[in-house]
């Protein structure tokens, strides 16, 4: 294979925190600059697992794809659609699913996690939602997946239905790999440190989102975790300092060394300070890229039916070969 095949997507359930930023969405543009094909997908389909106001998942699945675009990606080079626009996803889900077993959804920890938060609402959408994942992956014929620690499991499943059907029906998918991002670094929630940053954390002061107004980030900061240490550094067991100062580095693009240098001899109100400005220098463009992009409707629905069409037409060749596989064309 001359080139990596990638396959990212991500939901359209809430506005992308600063973490997903740094952590995920700005290297999607690194990742098709660095001779790969990619695939990106604004994942509506997985966001029905929750009950959603069916006119803001609309809304919210296009303001993703055009924040998206604003953080890098080039739809002229990778293909940017809606996964509900491309039918072939649903279509091999169906199919995966009846090769994959009962036993192995019941071990995917992701499925107990939510089941526990939406107690109300165990729905068979959300226990089958790896096998739809896997779909997404092998359609593709990706060969690697970029993922956190929480989709890991998901991925190795994708592999394990991959090799069975092959096994079962001759050579028809690419087996993928869970990939880390080589770019990127695990941003923490600014009121709880040694957990990651997040968009459901019940205390909006412990995410920065993207779309927040400079003075709401500044005032974040400001508020943000330390400890008692007098002096910046990063260090163990110091999860406050290291997390603003490891923000500081991935806004500016400094080195660790550098930004413990910077600070030398100053105290947390600076360093929060500074953190605070280098992220709203970092957010700006993005921010006003987006709203640029979602104003030109003409251009967005077009981004997005030419992602779709290409996309599409990827995806039925697989399908075409999985149906004469198994007998049903």
């Amino acid at each position: 294979m001359d080139k990596n095949i990638i396959l990212s997507g991500i939901k359209p359930t809430g506005i992308p925190t600063l973490g997903n930023y740094i952590g995920a969405l700005r290297n999607w543009n690194l990742m098709q600059q660095d001779g790969n094909y990619c695939y990106y997908m604004v994942a509506d389909l997985h966001a029905l697992t929750v009950r959603n106001d069916p006119d803001e998942l609309r809304s919210q699945t296009r303001s993703m794809a055009a924040l998206l675009i604003a953080c890098g990606i080039d739809p002229e080079r990778s293909p940017l659609f809606i996964q509900s626009h491309v039918h072939q996803h649903a279509e091999l889900s169906w199919v995966l699913g009846c090769t994959t077993y009962m036993g192995e959804l019941n071990r995917m920890t992701q499925f107990k996690d939510k089941a526990a938060k939406h107690a109300d609402n165990i729905n068979a959408g959300l226990f089958t939602y790896p096998v739809l994942m896997a779909a997404d992956i092998l359609v593709y014929g990706a060969n690697q997946v970029p993922v956190g620690d929480d989709q890991k499991q998901h991925v190795e499943l994708a592999r394990n239905i991959a090799i069975r059907f092959n096994n079962a029906f001759g050579e028809t998918f690419v087996v993928p790999e869970p990939v880390m991002p080589k770019f990127g670094a695990r941003i923490m929630g600014l009121q709880d440190p040694e957990h990651k940053m997040s968009k459901t954390d019940t205390n909006p002061n412990s995410y920065i989102s993207m779309l927040d107004e400079p003075a709401a980030i500044t005032k974040k900061f400001k508020k943000a975790v330390t400890d008692c240490e007098p002096t910046i550094a990063y260090a163990e067991g110091r999860h406050g300092c290291n997390n603003l100062l490891t923000i500081y580095c991935a806004c500016t693009g400094k080195t660790m060394d550098e930004a413990v240098k910077d600070f030398e001899g100053c105290g947390y109100g600076r360093l929060k300070t500074c953190v605070a400005d280098a992220v709203i220098a970092e957010l700006e463009p993005v921010q006003n890229e987006y709203r640029r992009i979602l104003s030109d409707r003409e251009y967005l629905d077009g981004v997005l039916k030419k992602g779709a069409d290409t996309a599409s037409e990827r995806a039925q060749k697989t399908l075409d070969l999985v149906f004469e596989r198994v007998g049903i064309r």
